[in-house]
């Protein structure tokens, strides 16, 4: 394993670590062990508790975490969430090019159908 290349878990993995002796958490597909940090954490060890075991990029976030704060996380990075899973995760995210053409058809023709129904109510009115 290169200097730079990361250790890779899986979620599974990360799940396992949910005790309060023992914090890992996923943030941005990086992986942290923070059961050192607990009692240092600003805002608690409880709000990181909360998280063990789990995904926490979004609870991160909502935080507004300083500059400093995210230099410091470097410490705590052991590794990050292999590839398959990353792009599982993202994949349920992105729609695939024929699932927007799909979409795009449907709505037009939803649209058309519409506006046909509008122009038949209208010229029925005469």
């Amino acid at each position: 394993m290169a200097p730079t290349e990361l250790k890779q878990y899986s979620i599974a993995d990360v799940a396992s670590h949910n005790k309060p002796n023992d914090v890992w958490m996923i943030i941005h597909d990086k992986v942290y062990d923070v059961t050192k940090f607990l009692q240092e954490h600003p805002g608690g060890e409880e709000v990181l508790i909360e998280v063990a075991g789990k995904e926490a990029s979004s609870e991160f976030d909502d935080v507004g975490h300083s500059t400093d704060a995210k230099e410091s996380m470097k410490q705590f990075l052991v590794g990050e969430i292999i590839e398959a899973e990353r792009k599982a995760k993202k994949s349920s995210k992105t729609m695939s090019a024929s699932a927007r053409t799909a979409l795009v058809a449907g709505s037009a023709l939803a649209i058309g159908a519409g506006l046909a129904m509008i122009f038949k109510a209208s010229g029925s009115r005469k």
